[in-house]
């Protein structure tokens, strides 16, 4: 079954091509399909384009095929072409010529438009709650190893004293950056496009704003037009999401495995962490932050790939649209595993507490002499000098006193301002209950 079926048969070949691999994503979109269709079924019955009793009955069996596309019990028949195609026939099937009149005042473009919108707007959500996990585990760990002094780095070089309290927190501030990023992305996800049809708007008189507050749109797309010409731009927004999020990731991974590495020892993993080698048996690989540091850097090209598809065309829908579900949403399977892992491995790690008492941070108090000679009144760069001509003499004494007090140094890592930044980024959020939307359309007949 074709939604544009005109009685010609079009080549098999040609169809299995431009099918792709929707029948496998369509299926993640299916539930979101079938709340748009009962949105759209209930605005058709408040314009009078059909009965409100017919209307009640297509959302009764509507919402009985939600619950099979929620226990993953929905599959394309041989033949169907999309979840759209689907789930329309099975009304047929079950209805008679009252299943036909669902796809009235819609086009495939708004109906695949709004189910993205639903299953990204789902999607974040998850990923945000991920995200916002992370960080507070970072954060924990922070705390719990605040006094803990450890090497800061420039240039790969040993620069200054840092804390494990200061990078723990570094990267739990960094995942709140993160997520107030995604507020405007799920923003601009959380609009409505349906009532846009093919593009263009339709000429039967739909209620957008009654779609909109049915399935909980923070707002909709005015323009029929943007509504199409964000196909593509929204998948965009979202990957962006993915890349700053995996970005921080990789980095995290980064900085773990070279501070597990015999030449730093900086911090290690419980052994049933690591994995072994084939014939050196000391090894303890980090394995798992490797393979998250490599899928997080391949994440940061989503945006790229996407772009890649989207970059030379113009307004309305084109089927290069398709091709996106096949970025997006592995993307979305990667990044949530990344996350996942390495919420796993950051609450097991060990740090080693007595890494400055090796001679190679012998220096690493320089720049405190240098401050102490300044206190006692002597200008900075002569007091700079006075302190480089010791360590070249071989005169310097180091000490491990130090006077940081101000916000986000080692003396004071601002752990508690981190999380309070944490939870104003996630409190930015106005998520969307999928169960308060089916809710609300299951029973929209039974209060009206």
């Amino acid at each position: 079954m074709k939604l544009w079926d005109k009685e010609i048969s079009t080549e098999q070949r040609i169809l299995a091509f431009t099918t792709g691999k929707d029948p496998v994503y369509d299926l993640e979109l299916a539930p979101y399909d079938v709340l748009g269709s009962m949105a759209h079924t209930i605005m058709l019955s408040k314009v009078g384009l059909i009965k409100k009793e017919d209307a009640s009955i297509l959302v009764d069996e509507l919402m009985h095929i939600f619950g099979q596309a929620q226990k993953g019990e929905l599959e394309l028949g041989e033949g169907i072409e999309d979840i759209h195609s689907q789930v329309e026939m099975m009304l047929i099937n079950k209805l008679g010529d009252l299943g036909k009149t669902i796809h009235t005042g819609r086009s495939r473009n708004d109906q695949v438009m709004v189910d993205i919108k639903l299953f990204l707007r789902e999607e974040l959500n998850h990923l945000v709650n991920q995200v916002r996990d992370l960080a507070l585990i970072l954060g924990k760990q922070a705390h719990a190893y605040s006094d803990v002094m450890m090497p800061g780095y420039t240039h790969m070089q040993v620069a200054m004293p840092s804390s494990f309290g200061l990078w723990l927190g570094a990267y739990a501030e960094a995942l709140a950056d993160d997520l107030t990023f995604m507020q405007g992305i799920y923003s601009v996800v959380n609009q409505n496009p349906l009532g846009s049809a093919a593009g263009f708007g339709s000429s039967f008189p739909v209620d957008r704003g009654l779609t909109t507050k049915l399935l909980a749109f923070e707002n909709m797309h005015i323009s029929s037009v943007n509504a199409q010409m964000n196909r593509g731009k929204t998948e965009w927004y979202v990957g962006t999401g993915i890349s700053a999020v995996a970005s921080t990731l990789s980095r995290l991974a980064m900085d773990a495995v070279l501070f597990m590495g015999q030449n730093f020892n900086f911090l290690t993993l419980p052994s049933e962490l690591t994995t072994g080698s084939s014939i050196m048996p000391h090894k303890k690989n980090p394995d798992v932050l490797e393979l998250i540091r490599a899928k997080c850097n391949r994440l940061t090209q989503t945006p790229s790939g996407i772009s890649a598809v989207t970059g030379n065309l113009i307004s309305g829908y084109h089927r290069d649209f398709q091709i996106l579900k096949e970025i997006l949403h592995p993307a979305l399977d990667e990044l949530r595993e990344c996350l996942s892992m390495m919420q796993y491995v950051m609450e097991r790690i060990k740090v080693n507490k007595e890494i400055l008492e090796d001679k190679t941070y012998q220096y690493i108090f320089s720049v405190e002499e240098v401050n102490k000679k300044v206190q006692e009144g002597i200008p900075f760069r002569d007091a700079y000098k006075e302190v480089a001509k010791e360590i070249d003499k071989g005169r310097y004494r180091r000490g491990r006193d130090h006077t940081y007090t101000h916000l986000g140094s080692i003396g004071n890592p601002g752990i508690a301002d981190i999380k309070t930044k944490l939870d104003k980024a996630y409190n930015g959020f106005r998520f969307v209950e999928t169960s308060e939307v089916v809710n609300g359309l299951s029973t929209y007949f039974e209060k009206s």
